[in-house]
């Protein structure tokens, strides 16, 4: 029989439960709202019209730039473009094969001469000429069989070719680099050690027609005899071929770098500036000018409210809907939706609403009236760093693309968030809080003074901006921890802080645990060491684990003295029949459920108490119960629950069965234990408990050297005192 474990229908108050039956409904009201606030959104200054502009025409009037610009000349860009197209080189590869082909031809040449060359002269050249007909000279032929020192030919001949082949022989037809720089080109070179590049200048390469030229200057530097240097010419020429060719696809791909790398070229208008004088021929720049400021300023046109509206819809899209186990890692529940929807839809409505409001001076960032980093930070503690961090970078940018944002603005939000997203890592109390929004606040006027800086304002605004900065994020650690509690509560989620106060063992429920049942205690309190300790190991939430660990048998404080750790002088099994043994040892799960939904405890802890057994069978009750019954079914054996469905449940599930297994071991010892834990394990796996936790083979076998390592120092070896050696003997 499945339970149902879902403590949100519960634990969560009925605002929740109402949203949790319809997330389209929540998102659509914070989609409208939105909507709202982008079509009444305060108008800007605007050109409207620039038709009945054109260059050489006299202007009727004057434009004057409304605000600041910079744009890309288009024209002056691709001038630059193609300026530097053309001083990239053709790119040219090495072929080690054609080196190997050239040098293995001259070897099979000397080869087959040294053969016939041990009988008649006249014979050899006949073979020769008959195995390599029409590409050597009969008087070279001569030469070459006639050579007292013959025999070092061959070593001659293959240092001349490794010289010309280093120096290469080019292979390109001018078509296939026309276009590429037509001075030098870019020579590729591949070793072991990896590839090499040179600049080689087309005046200095050797083609195969130049071969013979550069063969007789490389002969007439080699120390070898003359014999050997008459003939050097004709006798490698017909072995030599090209070995340096064209690379189309290297080339066209520092064609393609050239052009991510080469700058745009920017033009700047200034506020204020006449772009169009009355009186004056307008001229081509000009003209560029006023159509850069045209598209650049707000319009009075329905397509871009359209847009911006569409905008909203997207992120709501991507960050709440499509999303969820990409940024979170793992697949997000309602609560965590609704909230990450509240935050976005809050952070981009508020950005839009606060624009055009400042403190009291000219050129305030509106980023400095957001508390960016308290979006965020929430966001860090419910979901974790990894989210944090993306939404710190989306948020912004969001409010930047809807207009609520310029760029000092998006760049103070930007640092803000970022920072927030990892002050948080690791924290474990709400003091953490307090000195993140210290950090945050130094964090912040650091990126307002980059701001001032690049902005060149007046060194008399720098004290004001900088109050506001670090008000910002003190008041921002203030913010999260007034809203953590809550929040916490109202989404039953688990937190680091959260599980902090859950992990104090005086907490009511411990204590009364503690009293009822101390076997169960104890036993929970080394469950909880084995499985912190073995998350760690792993990387998975460790202080998860051991809240979960210290509750996950808080079902058996009703029956404790039915269970074996709570038992001191006989067994009450003993008198009743297997089947109600185990009905009562299987309600603990249940009713542990029971007692963690009425506590509040996080929907995690309660998933792990629910699946700390799984659905396996209770085998002991089961075994004796087929040996006096005739039919037995095992689902009436079996736990309620479901095999874990995280790390940390199947964690616990394993730290439960060994601590509880190990106690029955006579004189434990690291061996022991290591065998005894496979054992387990290996049950498990064949049962099927372990197939939906993501656990792998390797996390297995670190957990399990966890265990053993914790284990062996718990039951290491003890000294026995004189007293106690004499009472065994007595005995």
């Amino acid at each position: 029989m499945k339970m149902n474990l879902n403590p949100l229908n519960k634990t969560i108050s009925p605002f929740f439960q109402r949203l949790r039956s319809g997330p389209a409904i929540f998102s659509s009201v914070l989609f409208v709202i939105a909507t709202i606030v982008i079509i009444y959104n305060g108008n800007e200054r605007y050109i409207n019209n620039i038709n009945g502009y054109e260059a050489g025409m006299v202007a009727d009037r004057d434009i004057i730039a409304p605000a600041a610009l910079s744009f890309r000349d288009e024209e002056a860009t691709q001038q630059r473009l193609e300026i530097a197209l053309k001083q990239v080189p053709a790119v040219f590869w090495f072929s080690d094969e054609a080196n190997t082909n050239m040098l293995n031809s001259w070897n099979a040449f000397c080869d087959f001469a040294d053969i016939h060359a041990e009988g008649s002269r006249v014979a050899a050249k006949t073979a020769i000429e008959e195995e390599y007909p029409g590409i050597l000279s009969g008087e070279t032929l001569d030469t070459y069989l006639a050579a007292s020192s013959r025999s070092a030919f061959r070593d001659y001949g293959a240092e001349a070719l490794n010289t010309i082949m280093n120096s290469g022989i080019f292979s390109y037809h001018h078509d296939e680099i026309r276009g590429y720089n037509s001075d030098f080109a870019e020579l590729l070179r591949f070793s072991e050690a990896g590839s090499q590049r040179e600049i080689v200048f087309y005046e200095g390469i050797i083609t195969i027609a130049g071969v013979r030229d550069a063969l007789r200057e490389i002969a007439r530097a080699m120390n070898v005899p003359v014999q050997f240097k008459n003939i050097a010419v004709d006798l490698l020429r017909p072995f030599i071929r090209e070995n340096v060719f064209f690379s189309h696809s290297e080339s066209q791909k520092s064609l393609e770098e050239t052009r991510e790398m080469t700058p745009p070229v920017i033009r700047n208008i200034e506020l204020g500036r006449k772009i169009i004088r009355k009186g004056f021929i307008i001229t081509e720049s000009e003209i560029e000018e006023l159509n850069a400021l045209y598209l650049a300023s707000p319009k009075r046109d329905p397509r871009n409210t359209i847009g911006n509206i569409f905008l909203v819809l997207l992120v709501f899209i991507l960050f709440v809907v499509l999303l969820g186990r990409k940024i979170v890692g793992r697949d997000m529940s309602n609560s965590e939706r609704y909230l990450l929807a509240a935050l976005v839809g809050s952070y981009i409505i508020g950005a839009v609403l606060l624009k055009n409001l400042s403190p009291g001076f000219e050129g305030f960032p509106v980023s400095l009236s957001i508390p960016t980093a308290l979006f965020i930070m929430i966001i860090s503690v419910f979901m974790g760093t990894r989210p944090a961090m993306i939404i710190a970078l989306a948020l912004p940018l969001g409010a930047y693309f809807a207009g609520a944002f310029d760029n000092s603005s998006y760049i103070i939000a930007l640092v803000s968030g970022v920072a927030a997203s990892t002050v948080l890592h690791k924290a474990k109390n709400r003091m953490s809080l307090i000195k993140a929004g210290l950090v945050i606040a130094v964090v912040n006027c650091l990126a307002v003074i980059v701001v001032m800086l690049i902005r060149q304002d007046s060194i008399y605004t720098y004290p004001a901006m900088l109050f506001w900065a670090a008000l910002n994020g003190i008041a921002c650690g203030m913010l999260t921890i007034g809203f953590l509690p809550p929040l916490e509560h109202a989404l039953n989620a688990v937190t680091p802080f959260r599980l902090m106060e859950l992990s104090d063992l005086n907490a009511p429920v411990l204590k009364k645990l503690f009293t009822t049942a101390p076997g169960t205690y104890s036993h929970s309190l080394m469950v909880a060491n084995l499985a912190e300790q073995a998350c760690q190991d792993i990387g998975a939430n460790a202080l998860l684990a051991r809240v979960a660990a210290y509750y996950h048998d808080i079902g058996k404080m009703d029956n404790p003295d039915y269970f074996i750790e709570n038992q001191t002088d006989h067994n009450r099994h003993d008198e009743i029949a297997p089947r109600l043994s185990a009905t009562i040892i299987r309600s603990h799960v249940k009713l542990g459920v029971e007692k963690a939904l009425s506590l509040g405890l996080p929907k995690d802890v309660i998933s792990i108490i629910a699946e700390h057994h799984g659905n396996s069978i209770i085998s002991w009750f089961y075994n004796k119960a087929t040996e006096q019954e005739v039919t037995v079914s095992s689902e009436d054996f079996s736990y309620p629950g479901s095999p874990p469905r995280s790390k940390e449940s199947a964690i616990v599930m394993l730290a439960d069965i060994t601590e509880a297994a190990v106690r029955t071991l006579n004189k434990p010892t690291a061996s022991k234990i290591d065998k005894f834990i496979q054992q387990l394990f290996e049950a498990k796996i064949d049962h099927g408990q372990l197939s939906e936790s993501d656990l792998s083979f390797r996390d297995l076998e670190i957990i399990k050297k966890s265990f053993v390592r914790v284990l062996t120092g718990y039951y290491h070896s003890r000294i026995e005192y004189p007293k106690q050696q004499k009472e065994e003997k007595d005995e």
